[in-house]
């Protein structure tokens, strides 16, 4: 189980600082949180995780799903003892998986969209749509495999299941994360469809050893996230998950949150789901979000680049080979103490596995002392 006390209210925004506590340890929130889709934070080892400052992180039920399976994770003890990352861990409930193997992978897009439907050719996805890959019914959904093309079903009490077996300290209920391209009806037959969902997870779970959050969604409907914030608040979940699409811009986003946290109870923690660039922080901090997740600072770290604090930097380029500084100067972490761009430059290019390490571990580090400089400017009255 999972308690949550805020600590301190800011007087200039609903930032909030807060102490999310669990049975493998406390996270100081608010708290970016890494993705460790494989039970792994790619190219680092458990004890690396730790240095980076990271304190929490989130794994993805669809996959352990797949590979190794979740009864060979509950054999070793649990996904902590399993991976050794003796911290909080998170598991998403396969819900991203219904968008990213559907109507994300047949248009190309992502969760924010760029461009509006019927753009770049891109039609809208409406009521009777359907994805080429995968099925969505209102019982659940039936998939194809990625690794080997059979056919699997997930539904709410499986992926509640899989989550427990898993030993997460935090599941998610499984949802429906939608498409920026669907239009209002599909939305509101997807509302539906989590809504019910939902209902079901807290049904299937088991006890009160693992926390459970709720995920709204609605798109960019400002009436349908509303409906959904009050109906998932109702239901007595440990904390809230705000999920699906999130509109065309920035500003979409931000109008989001700003119709959907009234919503929910103020004592009990918020998680953005899917959210994370550098630009965006302070922004959805003051909103009142207290969790959030994303993939850019490991992503970008194994494409090359480095999150430094006049901005980004592609180490693949040559001009780097002759550059002696670290990576950032102002950073404190292990990388930047030890190793040049000049060396690091030299690992990427030659196509050497310890580049990425170095990349991931400063990039991770630079992320959380980010957020962890937000929590002093809360704490200061500055935010």
């Amino acid at each position: 189980m999972i308690e949550f006390k805020i600590i301190k209210k800011s007087r200039k925004s609903n930032a909030r600082l807060g102490l999310l506590k669990t049975a493998h340890g406390t996270v100081r929130t608010p708290s970016f949180v890494p993705v460790a889709t494989q039970a792994v934070i790619k190219t680092l080892s458990a004890d690396e995780v730790l240095k980076t400052k990271t304190q929490i992180v989130i794994s993805n039920t669809f996959h352990l799903h797949l590979r190794p399976g979740e009864n060979i994770v509950k054999s070793a003890g649990g996904i902590h003892q399993f991976s050794r990352l003796d911290m909080p861990i998170m598991t998403d409930s396969g819900g991203f998986q219904v968008f990213s193997l559907g109507f994300g992978m047949d248009t190309g897009v992502g969760k924010m969209l760029k461009y509006f439907p019927g753009e770049d050719g891109k039609e809208s996805v409406r009521k009777n749509s359907k994805p080429k890959d995968l099925e969505i019914t209102d019982k659940g959904v039936f998939f194809r495999s990625p690794l080997n093309g059979n056919r699997l079903f997930l539904d709410a009490k499986k992926s509640i299941k899989i989550q427990e077996s898993l030993g997460a300290d935090i599941l998610f209920a499984f949802d429906e994360c939608t498409s920026p391209l669907s239009d209002r009806e599909y939305i509101r037959a997807s509302l539906s469809r989590t809504h019910d969902w939902a209902k079901r997870c807290l049904k299937a779970k088991n006890g009160n050893r693992q926390a459970i959050f709720g995920i709204v969604q609605g798109s960019h409907f400002k009436d349908l996230r509303e409906e959904s914030a009050k109906f998932i608040d109702s239901l007595g979940f440990d904390g809230y998950g705000i999920g699906g699409d999130l509109g065309k811009s920035k500003k979409d986003m931000m109008n989001i949150l700003k119709w959907t946290i009234p919503h929910l109870s103020e004592e009990k923690p918020r998680h953005l789901l899917g959210v994370g660039y550098l630009d965006d922080m302070e922004d959805i901090i003051k909103s009142g979000i207290d969790l959030f997740d994303c993939t850019v600072p490991t992503h970008y770290a194994r494409r090359g680049s480095a999150f430094i604090s006049e901005g980004k930097i592609n180490l693949s380029r040559s001009i780097f080979l002759r550059d002696k500084k670290p990576l950032d100067k102002k950073c404190e972490c292990i990388v930047c103490r030890i190793y040049t761009r000049s060396y690091i430059c030299h690992l990427i290019r030659a196509k050497e596995i310890t580049g990425l390490k170095l990349l991931t571990f400063h990039n991770l580090f630079f992320f959380n002392t980010f957020v962890e400089n937000i929590r002093d400017k809360i704490k200061n009255g500055k935010l």
